[in-house]
This record gives C-alpha cells, sequence and structure tokens, in this order.
C-alpha cells in the first residue's frame, strides 16, 4: 500500500515529526509499504519544522529582537527558493516570556517584521506566516515599526516599539514602509476569527493571558481602535471588523493592511508541503493530535487532512492520544478513530510511553486492513 501519514503534535510528548516518524516504522515492520510522512502543523508552534521535515528547504538562523526587546538568536525556513515560512511564537512568542514577566507593555512585535525584513532581502516572493502563540498585545505596531512606520505621540516625538507605545500614538505616517512588500504575496496562518476591537476582540479576549490586568484590557481595546483608524485613515482600508484581525494581538489587522491574506493554517502548510498532491495518490492516510473532539472537524490540521482524504475518496485514519467528544461526528469525516491508550494507565503514563503506545496502536490498524486486502 502507498501510506500517507500526516499527523499534527501530540503536545507535550511528541513534535508532529517524532509522530509520524514513528507511525512510518511501525508500519513498515509489517510489510513492504511505500510511506510517505507529512508532518502537519496548524501555523503555531512546530510549523517550521513540520515544513522543513515534509519538504526541501533551507532554516535560515538569524539575530531578532524577541518579545521583551531582547536580541535572540531564532530562524525561519526558506522553500522551494522563494518561499519564507515564518513563526510568530519564534519571534514573539508566549512561551519565551516567563509568567511572572507577561505584560502587553512590555512586548514587541518588531522581530517579527526583522525576519520578513531578512526574507525579502533573500529574494523572497512569498510569504507564510504563523500567527499563533503570541505573547503581544500591540497590533503589529512593532512589526508595522521594523518594516519602515513612523508613529508619533502628541508631541510629535517618535514612540517607541513597545506595547505601552500604542497608548501615545496620535499621527503615524505609512509613506516609509518597505516598498517590496506591495510585491510580496503574504500569506497569514489564522485559524480564529475575532475581530480587532470589542467584546471578542483581541485585548478582550486574549489580553488575560498575556497578562493584561483588566484595566489594561480596557485601554489596549481603545488604544487599538485609536491606531486602526490612524492606518486605514492612511492607507484607504477598512479591516478592524475583518474576522481574524484581531488575531495574535492584532497582528491580523497588521497584516491584513500589509495586503496580506488570513487563510486556514492547516490549509496553508498542507498546500506548502504538496499534502493535497501525496494524499491523491495514496491508498490510505492515518493522521491525529494529541486530544481530538469535535472541534478537530473545524481548522485543525486532522480534520483538513480529513477534508482532503474524503475529496479524493481515500479512506482517512484518525489515530490520537486520546478521543473525546461526540465521536459520531469524527466518524462522518474518518474510517476509523482510534485512542493510543489500549490500557489503563494513567496520563503521567501515558504522556511516558507515548511513542510505544503509537507504534503499538498504529499495528493493530495496519494488520487489521491487510487481513482484508
Amino acid at each position: 500500500m502507498q501510506i500517507v501519514v500526516a499527523p499534527d503534535s501530540y503536545k507535550g510528548s511528541l513534535s508532529a515529526t517524532d509522530v509520524a516518524e514513528t507511525m512510518k516504522q511501525a508500519i513498515e515492520v509489517l510489510g513492504d509499504h511505500n510511506v510517505i510522512t507529512k508532518p502537519m502543523a496548524d501555523g503555531g508552534e512546530g510549523t517550521i519544522e513540520a515544513i522543513l521535515s515534509a519538504s526541501s528547504g533551507d532554516e535560515i538562523h538569524l539575530p531578532t529582537l524577541g518579545p521583551l526587546g531582547e536580541t535572540i538568536q531564532t530562524s525561519y525556513a526558506i522553500i522551494d527558493d522563494k518561499t519564507a515560512i515564518i513563526e510568530t511564537a519564534m519571534h514573539a512568542g508566549l512561551y519565551q516570556v516567563t509568567e511572572e514577566k507577561r505584560n502587553p507593555d512590555l512586548t514587541t512585535t518588531y522581530g517579527m517584521g526583522q525576519a520578513i525584513l531578512d526574507a525579502l532581502d533573500k529574494g523572497c516572493n512569498k510569504i507564510i506566516v504563523g500567527l499563533g502563540g503570541s505573547a503581544t498585545n500591540d497590533g503589529g505596531l512593532g512589526l508595522l515599526q521594523a518594516l519602515g512606520l513612523e508613529a508619533y505621540d502628541e508631541d510629535g516625538e517618535t514612540v517607541d516599539i513597545f506595547g505601552k507605545d500604542l497608548l501615545r500614538i496620535t499621527s503615524v505616517n505609512m509613506e516609509k514602509l518597505d516598498p517590496r512588500l506591495a510585491m510580496v504575496d503574504l500569506r497569514i496562518a489564522c485559524d480564529v476569527d475575532n475581530p480587532l476591537c470589542g467584546e471578542l476582540g483581541a485585548s478582550s479576549v486574549y489580553g488575560p493571558q498575556k497578562g493584561a490586568t483588566p484595566d489594561q484590557v480596557h485601554q489596549y481595546d481603545l488604544a487599538l481602535e485609536q491606531f486602526a483608524k490612524l492606518l486605514e485613515h492612511q492607507s484607504g482600508t477598512n479591516y478592524q471588523d475583518t474576522a481574524g484581525a484581531g488575531a495574535a494581538g492584532g497582528l491580523g489587522f497588521a497584516f491584513l493592511t500589509l495586503g496580506g491574506t488570513l487563510q486556514s493554517g492547516a490549509k496553508l502548510i498542507g498546500e506548502a508541503i504538496a499534502l493535497p498532491e501525496a494524499i491523491k495518490q495514496a491508498d490510505l492516510v492515518i493522521t491525529g493530535e494529541g486530544q481530538s473532539d469535535e472541534q478537530t472537524l473545524y481548522g485543525k490540521a486532522p480534520g483538513y487532512v480529513a477534508d482532503l482524504a474524503n475529496n479524493y475518496q481515500i479512506p482517512a485514519v484518525l489515530l490520537s492520544g486520546s478521543i473525546g467528544g461526540d465521536t459520531t461526528k469524527l466518524r462522518k469525516y474518518f474510517a476509523g478513530c482510534f485512542s493510543i491508550v489500549n490500557r489503563p494507565l494513567s496520563l503521567a503514563e501515558c504522556m511516558t510511553n507515548t511513542s510505544s503506545l503509537l507504534s503499538e496502536q498504529v499495528k493493530q490498524i495496519i494488520s487489521l486492513i491487510q487481513a482484508f486486502r
């Protein structure tokens, strides 16, 4: 059989690459199968690792400013010579800020802009940005400043690059934005539909997890609205209420203003690693994630994989760390839904033995399928 394995990560246990490789090794033990590994991601942490393990490309290392404004060593990927893949989490990530230091006043997206400039300098004409996992609520202020935006306070002084500086902006100048941005195909992996402001906006919904107090949530909601109006006045656009504008503390809005398009993260990554072409030629597809339920069908990587498989009438099997919720809905999309847990185990035991549990269940599934071929 030709089998495509396209799992997401089992968060806290195995990366998507490790899951795919474990699946492949288990399958190959049972016969002469052609196994194609396509580790998946949805634009959050692990996106670059998944893409580089499933397609030819290079990891580009460079120093950028981290979320707290300090210089960090980080990276992005270039595939097909001209396409850059940039993870927000690697340049302005919540995981990079300890809990006691989380405060939207003190964080910035400036490093994201530096990474984009480096990609432009290397001749990239397509940039895919994963928005997941940001520590910021600056509306993309730092990002835009790195790309040439000028922002001023009421005294006409240039403001700094941090979230707290968003609260002081009274005017902006977009004329010095890097002109190369107008010639780049900018795709943004975004799986939330929050607007920029309001009860469902960036500050209200995501601000608290980034350290915002109730008072800061209110202040930033007003500041983001003011910032957006200033940018929209100059650009002639209106993206505040666009679904996804509030993603990553308003980075979604900033990228829309730059001419980017917001798309499903799983779809963007799948297309970048040529997953549709691989599935089209397959006899079987296996996918999975750490925990699956009905939400798997709404924007998550395994749901996207299942949609592709169904389009080509290829059976897709879901094999995840755990399965919950209404499995009837899952079975409408998957030929079978399985957990790797095959006996009573504590959570700690499951996390420790994820690889062996996964391998054993893959063998069980493949053995059953082989018996009916």
